[in-house]
């Protein structure tokens, strides 16, 4: 897969930015992602860094924003959040057409599928799923003003600020009819949380987007800021436990490493974090549900930009349409679970099986 950036011209901004490359630039894609592009780039004296770079082909307006992202990661710097330490934005169309953000390459392992899980040791599993839940909450601890990120988005109720989004990024990227993820979309607007604090939010947090040390568990650098916002911290819990499969759930899944077992469950991984924060899970229900609708959302725009242009897609390949029911019916699965959030929780379809 070529990379889709100007080598010598990328080294030559490098070292004007103070970075001592040592002779030509060798890169090569990395990663799961295919939202935002990541390479690995190394000189020839071995060193590396990371690059990141939108997508190519045309773009949904405030997406792939990832000069906005290099201003996340730097304003964590001095924090106890562990993110790769920054070198700088690259905007010269020499380079790319699209801005480039270079970063420290942090050494260390990134669990993506279910190989990678299995190499772990049992006990490490479960430490880096309740690590995961621990660095939430330091995320979510982040003084926001204090650290320049205090106008990184609105300080408006963050539900109906998510609903609006992602409702247009649906029409914008969707590529068939869904009356059952409409009917979601309805539900979740009929029954928004009270408004509660405003945090930093990652907007995206899962095991694939950490690096790890693979011999202990711990978090070495938390990856892919690009959906980080200011909202309710809850928000950030739904979305983990929406990517988070349980062991027995799908075990054929290649993509889902957190169905080996050792990991915790989703109910660990909610109570770890509750335990960490002092946060009350009374919103929990709705968020989870969120999560998976915004997921399913995230799909179908994968979906409809590799249809665009093929050179988007991972290596591990597109999301299927069944892909995209199959997280649509877990939403309205968790929906009708949690009566605390929602009473009247039935899609459609689920209203003529099961009389609801």
């Amino acid at each position: 897969m070529s990379v889709e950036l100007d080598l010598p011209s990328l080294a030559g901004w490098m070292r004007d930015a103070g970075e001592p490359v040592t002779g030509s630039l060798r890169g090569a894609r990395v990663g799961q992602g295919q939202s935002n592009l990541t390479y690995r780039i190394d000189d020839e004296a071995g060193r590396s860094w990371i690059a990141r770079r939108p997508p190519l082909g045309h773009l949904l307006a405030s997406a792939h924003d990832v000069a906005r992202e290099f201003r996340i990661i730097s304003a964590l710097q001095s924090t106890g959040v562990p993110v790769p330490a920054t070198v700088g934005v690259c905007e010269d169309p020499a380079v790319a057409d699209v801005p480039v953000v270079i970063m420290e390459h942090v050494e260390g392992t990134v669990i993506d599928d279910e190989e990678a899980a299995r190499k772990l040791a049992p006990e490490v599993r479960r430490r880096l799923g309740l690590e995961l839940a621990r660095t939430l909450a330091k995320i979510h601890v982040v003084d926001i003003d204090a650290v320049g990120l205090g106008d990184l988005a609105s300080r408006k109720p963050y539900a109906p600020r998510q609903l609006k989004r992602w409702s247009r990024q649906l029409e914008e990227s969707r590529t068939q009819d869904r009356p059952d993820l409409d009917a979601l979309t309805t539900v979740l607007t009929e029954h928004l949380p009270d408004p509660d604090e405003i945090t930093l939010v990652h907007g995206d947090f899962h095991v694939r987007n950490v690096i790890i040390d693979d011999a202990t568990g711990d978090i070495r650098a938390v990856l892919d800021w690009e959906l980080a916002t200011l909202g309710d911290p809850l928000a950030d819990v739904g979305s983990s436990l929406a990517y988070w499969t349980q062991a027995g759930e799908t075990p054929d899944e290649p993509l889902a490493p957190t169905a080996v077992d050792g990991f915790p469950t989703r109910a660990e991984i909610a109570a770890e974090y509750l335990a960490a924060s002092g946060r009350s899970g009374r919103t929990l229900g709705f968020w989870h549900t969120l999560g998976l609708w915004k997921i399913a959302i995230i799909a179908e725009g994968i979906r409809r930009r590799v249809s665009e242009n093929p050179e988007n897609a991972a290596a591990h390949g597109v999301p299927t349409a069944r892909d995209i029911q199959e997280l649509i019916d877990q939403g309205w699965a968790v929906a009708r679970e949690r009566a605390d959030w929602h009473h009247e929780a039935h899609s459609p379809s689920s209203h003529r099986r099961d009389g609801l």
